[in-house]
């Protein structure tokens, strides 16, 4: 992909005319001082609604020895999750106008997400994709309406964009009937089809005028994500925690699994938010690379809490699988998480090849530890915690070193 042109100026800020409806026109990637909306935040709680359903049916498939195919279920329904929740973001951060249309339309996004979630259990344990299908038609239609509004109010390249994000979307979710009609064993395939004809869509919409969406607005929203499913990940490894210990008093043999769950936990928040990640977004080609891979760092996020509640639900014999199989299904998501981070985040901002290693390193060693029996969590999550020790003192040297080579040192 080359890099796409830069977008002509707009004005910053949002638009002057406060009445309750408004032009939905595009607002400045210039525009000081832009934070989520309270909208924006509470959008991103209803989706983690679909998160942890789909985390919830994932320990379920894995529990029941049934790794292979819950994975490749929770891969497909999360995809939905992320790519609705993706696709609003961007469009938000560049034409949100906060009318009450926009809200409106916002809210049955929302609904649609919750209409989602209450089908991902029909969609793991038969295959019947009615539901999820239905929200995701919900949650695409609203984005096309908004897509439509918004050439309606543009000229040119810029309105040219926006009827092609809306083609786009309408003709995805006609291609989306085949997860209905085709047979059972065709419908992977047809997924992953799909799911590479849905992430060309930004791209042939955006390569004659690319949109004016905002860095840093960018930034914090997938940051305030990240975070979300994270406390998803503590909420639902405490609730397993808890059952083990009330129903079997298990407290001992839970709390390795309770205490390196949140030093993973911990040291992924801080591995994540280490480095400022908006001056890496200059151009469409760095931010739909990085925004894309965060398909990964979301799911594997989610599924290291998914990994914990399986871990318990062995420890204390609820779990038809093997001790190295429960240890697994934490330290392989967990490692996924740190290689992405790495790629996505952390790579751009290290200086020498040390720095550059730890975090790969990190992730090795977090597989090892897969075959350390009962204590393969907690060991994990004590490397995790060494990675950002060793990761913020190779980062300090430099620092130290300039400052004692200046005259004021």
């Amino acid at each position: 992909m080359t890099p796409s042109p830069t977008p002509p100026p707009v004005p910053s800020g949002p638009p002057a005319d406060r009445g309750p409806l408004r032009r939905l026109r595009a607002r400045g990637r210039d525009e000081a001082h832009r934070t989520a909306s309270p909208l924006e935040l509470f959008f991103d709680l209803c989706f983690v609604v679909a998160v942890a359903q789909a985390g919830i049916q994932l320990v379920h498939s894995v529990a029941e020895g049934h790794a292979g195919e819950g994975i490749l279920d929770y891969a497909m329904i999360f995809f939905a999750v992320w790519w609705a929740w993706m696709n609003f973001s961007w469009f938000a951060s560049a034409y949100d106008n906060d009318d009450v249309l926009y809200r409106v339309v916002t809210l049955v996004q929302i609904a649609g997400v919750l209409v989602l979630a209450a089908g991902v259990s029909q969609a793991f344990e038969d295959h019947d994709y009615l539901v999820v299908w239905l929200g995701y038609v919900i949650m695409r239609l609203a984005l096309a309406s908004q897509w439509l509004r918004a050439a309606r109010a543009a000229e040119g390249a810029e309105r040219t964009t926006a009827l092609r994000y809306a083609g786009g979307v309408l003709l995805c979710q006609v291609g989306w009937l085949g997860l209905l009609l085709l047979p059972e064993g065709a419908r992977p395939w047809w997924f992953l089809v799909m799911a590479l004809l849905e992430m060309c869509v930004p791209l042939f919409a955006e390569r004659g005028r690319p949109t004016s969406w905002h860095p840093r607005h960018i930034a914090e929203r997938y940051g305030l994500f990240t975070i979300i499913v994270l406390g998803e990940t503590i909420a639902a490894a405490t609730i397993a925690v808890k059952s083990g210990i009330d129903e079997n008093d298990a407290l001992g043999e839970l709390l390795p699994i309770a205490s390196g769950g949140l030093l993973i936990i911990f040291a992924a928040w801080w591995i994540y938010f280490v480095v400022p990640i908006h001056g890496h977004l200059r151009s469409n080609r760095q931010a739909f690379l990085w925004g894309y891979g965060h398909y990964v760092v979301f799911a594997s996020a989610a599924a290291i809490g998914a990994g914990l509640e399986v871990a318990v639900e062995q420890t204390v014999g609820e779990a038809h699988i093997s001790l190295l199989a429960a240890s697994a299904a934490v330290t392989l998501p967990t490692a996924l998480y740190l290689l992405t981070v790495w790629a996505l985040h952390s790579r751009h901002f290290k200086a020498g090849i040390a720095q550059q290693l730890v975090l790969p390193t990190t992730a090795l060693l977090v597989i090892c530890c897969t075959f350390l029996g009962d204590w393969a969590v907690l060991t994990a999550g004590v490397v995790c915690v060494l990675s950002v020790v060793a990761g913020e003192t190779l980062a300090a040297r430099p620092a130290r070193a300039r400052q004692s080579s200046s005259p004021a040192g």
